[in-house]
């Protein structure tokens, strides 16, 4: 039993880890995601909670989605792939092939089925991760400003890829701004299944834009 008090903490300890191992040339990061939603099902079964209030409700989606309040925040990050991409093509066009070369390591650009299943799997993945879990776990400890700042953070490191430090830098600054917009989405609704239809939509739609248009 205090085992399963602690695992939070420790999840969240290991998840901050090892999002920091791409940036010394280890390509582990992903592995915060597998701890991040292993720790959330199993905080869950823990304290014996059901979905209702868990942070991960799909009979909630019909209900929030109703609510045209959110719907900005949830397009906010499709705007902001729209204004990166716009603005690398105008002065910092290698910016393109280093999302692709990024992406690519984990999505098969080349097959437009697999590639949307793989895009609502991962973006599902790491909103339970970073959303439902880690976020929620942190909040609990911090007010919410710092604990969204701090998962932004992390999360936009876990997605850093080497190479100009100019474009890595611009390549970090957009994915934190997003992650902060799917930890307003997830604080605004409670419910990871809602940030991640806002984190889908955005991913589908850079890809789209960067390998097919």
């Amino acid at each position: 039993m205090q085992a399963l008090k602690k695992m939070p903490l420790l999840a969240i300890i290991l998840m901050s880890m090892l999002t920091f191992s791409n940036v010394f040339g280890l390509p582990i990061a992903g592995a915060a995601v597998f701890v991040g939603a292993i720790g959330f099902f199993i905080h869950k079964a823990g304290e014996k909670q059901p979905f209702k209030g868990s942070g991960l409700e799909i009979g909630a989606i019909r209900s929030q989605l109703a609510n045209t309040s959110i719907w900005l925040w949830m397009a906010l990050p499709l705007i902001m792939d729209a204004v990166s991409i716009t603005l690398s093509k105008l002065v910092l066009p290698e910016y393109l092939e280093h999302v692709l070369a990024r992406t690519g390591q984990f999505v098969s650009l080349d097959k437009i089925v697999l590639l949307v299943f793989q895009l609502a799997f991962l973006a599902l993945g790491e909103e339970i991760a970073w959303r439902a879990f880690f976020q929620k776990q942190l909040n609990k400890a911090l007010p919410i400003v710092p604990t969204v700042i701090i998962t932004a953070v992390l999360f936009s490191i876990g997605h850093f890829s080497q190479g100009d430090a100019v474009i890595v830098l611009y390549d970090v600054l957009f994915i934190c701004i997003n992650s902060v917009l799917y930890s307003i989405v997830f604080h605004k609704a409670n419910n990871a299944w809602m940030s991640a239809i806002s984190h889908f939509a955005a991913n589908l739609f850079s890809i789209i834009v960067l390998v097919f248009i």
